[in-house]
């Protein structure tokens, strides 16, 4: 099993450029079904999850070449109804399909979807879009069937403010007859990032950033060119893992507006840190002062703190002075790292399974730990960057689904960091 050595202790310094979005790339490798149209995606990040999608995309009779972070893809003629089970099931985006290949191929036959163990996931939010836009859909015991004679366009009030939710009614109703009003829509700005591309291709879309999308579709889309948005995610860890060890670190090629609640954050906590158009740069703490504890980090929808960096802002809490509570308002389950953080020192109560209190600063110490998901993973490999000693991270699998050769990054700013096969 592949997993990370990290010698703790040495301050990254340097500086790095964030790759593209990942939870934008695949819903715009999704929305590239919508045309018969080539498409070309750049800045695609080479990442498990990308291949793994571009391999679903393949079962549908996509001709694809991905290469230098760039995709080309041209789906002349949808082949299959019916996505590769086993991907499927170890990806949680694979429930990205239901919206596009409704729209175009009229009915999809697919396992329920995979991936990070983050409590339970329903499909509700979905279903419920489609068929206000005229999808017939039926649950099986081990997944979904979905059909339409055709879709048309309706004032859709989305269950709940779910991404990939929002995202798959986007994708239907581009091309559905007649105008639709999607309302308590996912803000993110892979949601919005989307929304530009399917407007590149041809549609039109109206209140992009805002809860309420009005759509007026249109007969077809026509293929494009496009460059995927930076992530986000990857800017937010980056620059925590500046923090932590105390070096200077300036980030580019990031969206410094996509992270305004996460800025905040960072002054509360007495960061040094200086915002441009198209960069960030993190500078250390004066020697002998520490960060100061928080009152509370509550994880919400965007443009609230994302839920993605909460593990990852959490290592930095176990090295402020006094205690901060963490609230984890989206996902079941998504605490479980706060035990691997406590084998290496840290001390935190946990009060449920959504809230916990940490008491700072610990000293933590390298250890032998594992990657419960691709956010927590992150988080263990911070905490092993500024941990005293050798930190074994197992499971490194989650790490490589969402950030793009992390080893190799943070090796080039400095850190003492292995991959180990």
């Amino acid at each position: 099993m592949t997993k990370f050595l990290v010698q703790g202790g040495t301050p990254l310094n340097g500086t790095a450029s964030v790759h593209g979005s990942k939870n934008a790339a695949l819903p715009i490798l999704a929305a590239t079904l919508l045309t018969d149209e080539p498409c070309t995606i750049e800045n695609v990040p080479d990442i498990s999850d990308v291949h793994a999608f571009l391999e679903l995309l393949k079962g549908f009779g996509s001709k694809i070449q991905f290469k230098n972070n760039t995709v080309h893809i041209h789906t002349e003629k949808i082949t299959s109804s019916e996505p590769n089970k086993e991907l499927v099931k170890q990806m949680r985006a694979s429930i990205l399909l239901l919206g596009p290949l409704l729209a175009r191929h009229g009915n999809i036959h697919m396992f329920f979807p995979g991936g990070c163990v983050l409590g339970k996931r329903s499909v509700h939010a979905h279903t419920h879009a489609l068929e206000a836009l005229g999808a017939t859909i039926r649950e099986t015991k081990n997944g979904l069937e979905a059909q339409t004679k055709g879709l048309k366009g309706a004032k859709v009030i989305m269950a709940e403010a779910s991404v990939t939710a929002t995202e798959n009614a986007l994708m239907a109703a581009v091309t559905a007859k007649g105008k639709t009003e999607i309302h308590w829509a996912a803000m993110e700005p892979h949601v919005q990032d989307l929304c530009h591309f399917l407007n590149a291709m041809g549609a039109k879309i109206e209140g992009i950033g805002s809860p309420t999308l009005i759509i007026n579709g249109v007969p077809s889309l026509h293929g494009t060119s496009y460059r995927v948005t930076s992530d986000y995610l990857v800017t937010g860890t980056l620059a925590l893992a500046a923090l932590l060890t105390r070096g200077e670190v300036t980030l580019t090629d990031v969206q410094p507006d996509h992270l305004d609640s996460f800025w905040e954050k960072l002054e509360e906590v007495g960061a040094r840190f200086k915002l441009e158009k198209d960069k960030v740069h993190l500078k250390p703490l004066p020697k002998g002062k520490l960060f100061k504890a928080i009152e509370s980090l509550k994880t919400a929808v965007f443009p609230g703190f994302a839920t993605d960096l909460q593990a990852p802002f959490t290592v930095l809490l176990t090295q402020a002075e006094g205690e901060s509570r963490i609230f984890e308002t989206l996902f079941e389950g998504r605490l479980n790292y706060l035990l691997e953080l406590e084998k290496m020192g840290a001390k935190i109560k946990l009060h449920n399974e959504q809230q916990a209190t940490l008491y700072g600063p610990s000293r933590l110490k390298g250890t032998m730990i594992t990657s419960c998901d691709i956010r927590a993973g992150a988080g263990m490999v911070l905490a092993a960057l500024v941990a005293e000693g050798q930190t074994e991270i197992n499971d490194i699998r989650y790490i490589d689904r969402g950030y793009e050769k992390l080893d190799e990054t943070l090796r080039g700013l400095g850190a003492k960091i292995e991959r180990v096969e």
